[in-house]
């Protein structure tokens, strides 16, 4: 009840707003440009604000010549109601709008004796703090009317000069005398869009500056026969593998793109390996085909260790699984918060969020298969929610051109009989032979690793060396190994407890921890050229010891431009 009084008032509120000035009157037009470091900054959209006896509307240069991108935001401010409309324009036919009529009374400053005159006002200097920087305004009243280049002393007279920190000036560079207008006309159109309440404007005008692509929502990832497709969403390896076909949109050059994944138990208490990955089509065959018909069609990958390895390795008719996201579940979460220990409180969800953009050209403008994988055999399993979201990087270089998937030992089949990662206990390891068809140039490699095998002796909990060689030379040796697992004991509710007083989740791994997102390692492999090259993955893989055994996930991708 009280959320919907607050929309009446908003709405009655709002349509009163700009009907205070119903006749335009003389005023002001201030532009206003911005420095840091006492240099100007280049390329920059100066901030205009119109101003009268009554109104202020600040707004944009781009926005008043009509040469602005979507969303965008204008204020304004009514001086006799002391308070102010936010204006959001989704695009060309919609715009939200919010009112503020507490915060403009709420500001308050330290007027100093200082002044000094900027464009031959005389002005005085005010002074406050927000958010732990300290802001100085320099305001004049000679002219007679309010306003400011943002929402912030607007009841101070005309600020001419506002400074942040000592080191970034936005300052007055032009006032114009306007002979009869009205700042409310002016953005007529805008005022009169959906009302809302201050979060809710927030949010939509966030959201609408990204663009999202919802993957997954809500879903059950499992070990059940009862598991099955839908026509939406397709279910393999008895529902521990889930996959959605999404249209990726023509992604400009230097867009950040980002994955987002949310994860609960749903009835499975271990920490167990976690996958996003796209399945690349651009070969004769796909991973498509090896989970519609079975591990076995997959290429195999043999090193003389007497096993088979079925869809690791790229070969001159098949693209491994591309690797987006490698994460691991935290013990129970949600479903086993039921376990008290004092002073612990324990975490709703895990939430995993991680930058793609290196991968820009394997997504733009492509209808991909989209998947998720978590190992289990629990007929509950795990619930997860997955977005992928693109944001736009103004004056952003694109990082890189070229993408092409190497290898991924990630048995994501693992309930249909994909064999384990095991090839590291033979000296040859893993090898990859790949074909360039032109140069690529500030080449380097996309590297995840994390090591399995949790035992005492398992190289989960061992440091092991991860050796590349290119074409038969070391290019790069690293001991991957996380030591932070205890910072995220607030998400692992079932993780046993030791006489020693730790905790499962608080014990260092080979690269991660339950909970967490493995970051990728990108390695430096300098300017190669077109034709055909060898990458070998080295690590001294342990020793199975009755039926326990150790095995290593590594996914790779060679980027470069």
């Amino acid at each position: 009840m009280k959320k919907n009084l607050t929309i009446i008032f908003l709405l009655q509120f709002g349509l009163s707003f700009a009907q205070i000035n119903s006749h335009p009157s003389k005023g002001y037009k201030i532009s206003y440009l911005k420095s840091s470091n006492g240099k100007q900054l280049d390329n920059q959209n100066p901030i205009l604000v119109f101003t009268n006896e009554t109104e202020t509307l600040v707004t944009s240069e781009a926005i008043n010549a009509n040469k602005t991108s979507f969303p965008y935001e204008q204020t304004l401010i009514n001086h006799l109601k002391n308070a102010y409309l936010q204006l959001g324009q989704m695009d060309k036919t919609k715009s939200v709008t919010t009112l503020d009529s507490v915060s403009l009374a709420k500001q308050n400053f330290e007027i100093t004796n200082d002044t000094k005159k900027v464009l031959g006002y005389q002005c005085r200097k005010a002074k406050t703090i927000i958010n732990s920087n300290t802001i100085e305004l320099w305001y004049t009243n000679e002219l007679k009317v309010k306003g400011a280049p943002t929402v912030l002393g607007q009841n101070l007279g005309l600020v001419l000069e506002m400074v942040r920190n000592g080191n970034f000036v936005i300052t007055a560079s032009k006032i114009e005398k306007q002979k009869s207008f009205s700042p409310a006309q002016m953005v007529e159109n805008a005022i009169h869009g959906k009302q809302v309440d201050q979060l809710t404007y927030r949010d939509l005008l966030w959201k609408s500056r990204f663009t999202t692509l919802a993957v997954f929502e809500n879903e059950t990832i499992n070990f059940s026969d009862a598991s099955k497709s839908n026509d939406s969403i397709l279910r393999f390896a008895n529902g521990t593998i889930i996959l959605k076909k999404i249209k990726f949109p023509e992604i400009k050059n230097g867009s950040q793109i980002f994955v987002d994944v949310l994860e609960q138990s749903n009835g499975d208490a271990y920490d167990r390996t976690g996958s996003v990955f796209v399945i690349p089509t651009d070969q004769k065959i796909s991973f498509l085909d090896g989970l519609k018909n079975g591990a076995k069609t997959l290429p195999i990958y043999e090193n003389g260790n007497g096993k088979k390895y079925q869809g690791v390795v790229r070969t001159e008719n098949y693209a491994p699984l591309l690797e987006l996201m490698r994460f691991f579940t935290p013990f129970g979460i949600k479903q086993y918060n039921h376990i008290q220990l004092k002073d612990k409180t324990w975490h709703e969800v895990v939430p995993y969020r991680q930058d793609i953009s290196e991968l820009q050209s394997q997504l733009s403008g492509k209808e991909l298969w989209v998947g998720t994988f978590i190992g289990n055999y629990d007929k509950g399993g795990h619930k997860i929610s997955m977005n992928i979201t693109i944001h736009n990087e103004e004056n952003q270089s694109l990082k890189n051109t070229f993408a092409l998937p190497l290898f991924n030992t990630t048995n994501v089949m693992e309930m249909a009989e994909q064999e384990y990662s095991t090839m590291f206990n033979h000296e040859k390891g893993l090898e990859v032979t790949f074909v360039l068809d032109k140069d690529v140039k500030n080449a380097r490699l996309r590297y995840i690793t994390t090591g399995h095998g949790g035992w005492e002796n398992g190289d989960e909990y061992l440091q092991k060396k991860n050796t590349l060689l290119l074409d038969h030379k070391e290019v790069y040796a690293f001991i991957p190994w996380r030591q932070d697992c205890g910072s995220y004991r607030l998400f692992n509710p079932a993780s046993g407890n030791f006489p020693n007083g730790l905790s499962s989740s608080d014990y260092s791994r080979s690269n991660w921890c339950p909970g967490m997102v493995t970051t990728p390692t990108l390695i430096d492999l300098g300017d190669l050229k077109a034709g055909k090259h060898t990458l070998q993955i080295k690590i001294p893989q342990g020793a199975t010891e009755g039926t326990s055994f150790s095995a290593w996930n590594v996914s790779g991708v060679l980027i470069g431009n």
